[in-house]
């Protein structure tokens, strides 16, 4: 198995030697001020524009992480952990924020690894927060996620 796989099956680290596990438990302040994990809780198969030290996913990847119930249920604790953080966090909710560029990969990484219901959810709830708020985040952001 590759080192994504490995980490999202919880059998290793992330390349600051984090597992999946503690990724998942970090607090509100660590997961703003943390860069480098985003990549490795919803991997791609393309390279990352911010990290180029981020894993790529191969197709055997996708697939792996595809048919792994550990790494699926690692997929699902990851996702209700970025929607805690959102719906309780506001400083994102401005026109512009890196955590947009967050958001776009989270809905990508769901939708090739765990199914566009479950993009589709994600974003839903991002969309909803932003309406709440009276659409404060860009259009062009917006747009980004429509298209992950």
């Amino acid at each position: 198995m590759t080192a994504i796989v490995n980490f999202l099956q919880g059998a290793g680290p992330d390349g600051a030697g984090r597992t999946v596990f503690q990724v998942i438990a970090l607090d509100d302040a660590s997961i703003e001020g943390i860069h480098d994990f985003i990549q490795w809780l919803f991997p791609l198969a393309e390279p990352s524009g911010a990290n180029r030290r981020a894993p790529v996913l191969s197709a055997d990847d996708v697939e792996a992480v595809q048919a792994c119930g550990m790494a699926q249920c690692a997929l699902a604790a990851a996702t209700d952990r970025m929607a805690s953080f959102y719906g309780h966090n506001t400083h994102w909710l401005t026109a512009q924020d890196h955590n947009h560029l967050r958001i776009t990969r989270i809905i990508k990484s769901l939708r090739l690894l765990r199914g566009a219901e479950e993009a589709d959810e994600f974003r839903a709830l991002i969309l909803g927060l932003d309406e709440a708020a009276g659409q404060p985040v860009s259009a062009a952001s917006r747009r980004y996620w429509a298209q992950a």
